[in-house]
């Protein structure tokens, strides 16, 4: 069994992704997190779920809350 460290990713937090939104953004906010996360696109404040495993996979880097 592989062992998987989970990202430290909580509501309010901006993750930037991998690939861009078809809007043409690559910034998500977080509104849930969870065993899936609930985003808004930052660009289009379009808002969808998306599975935690595939979110984590996703992910470049994360914006803490505190920092913006």
């Amino acid at each position: 069994m592989k062992g998987k460290i989970a990202m430290d990713i909580s509501k309010g937090d901006i993750l930037i992704m991998k690939k861009k939104h078809p809007c043409g953004e690559n910034k998500m906010l977080v509104l849930r997190s969870g065993m899936d996360f609930k985003l808004r696109c930052v660009g289009c404040s379009r808002e969808f779920m998306i599975p935690r495993s595939k979110a984590e996979k996703n992910v470049k880097s994360v914006i803490k809350e505190a920092e913006s």
